[in-house]
């Protein structure tokens, strides 16, 4: 495993983890059931994981010099 940053996907699953958490808090105090915020963070983590993604390996590209 040449040059494998182990830091990367533990970032990607606490920051995940964090906003599923968050979102999941926020709409129970807004009044929602427990089951459909449940939902909603769920759906909050996989957009968060994508979009976490996406610029690690935006930033991971280099732009061929030829």
């Amino acid at each position: 495993m040449r040059k494998y940053n182990f830091v990367r996907p533990v970032l990607l699953i606490v920051t995940a983890l964090l906003v599923r958490s968050i979102v999941t808090n926020a709409c129970m105090l807004l009044g929602m059931e427990a089951e459909p915020a449940s939902s909603v963070g769920f759906m909050a983590m996989i957009v968060a994981a994508f979009v976490i993604f996406s610029r690690m390996n935006k930033s991971r590209r280099k732009p061929s010099d030829k």
